[in-house]
């Protein structure tokens, strides 16, 4: 089965993580490290009433992240847990995540 994340800032700049090979993250796990980072990372909700969605959460996390924490060697294991994190929290084999239309699609 295909597994696979996508984190985009542009058609040229775009980061995928292939997440066949490597063991699926628990769905509780994932939402823990998820909340962990919006927490660390000091992350702003996307709606004013608040409310944080998971969908929200992973798009608003990589923006914050930056696109260094994709493309630079050094932060490959923060990209990777990332994108294993998105996949099973969202529970979708396949995430694209449109950091500057924060968008993500299935």
């Amino acid at each position: 089965m295909r597994s696979q994340v996508i984190v985009s800032w542009g058609e040229a700049r775009e980061y995928a993580f292939d997440l066949e090979e490597m063991q699926p993250m628990p769905s509780d796990v994932a939402r823990s490290w998820l909340d962990q980072q919006f927490i660390e990372l000091d992350c702003e909700p996307l709606r004013l009433s608040g409310k944080v969605l998971t969908a929200d959460k992973v798009a608003v996390i990589a923006r914050t992240a930056g696109e260094p924490h994709f493309a630079e060697p050094a932060h490959r294991p923060w990209a990777l847990a990332f994108a294993q994190a998105a996949s099973a929290s969202l529970a979708k084999p396949v995430l694209h995540i449109d950091v500057p239309s924060m968008t993500v699609s299935y």
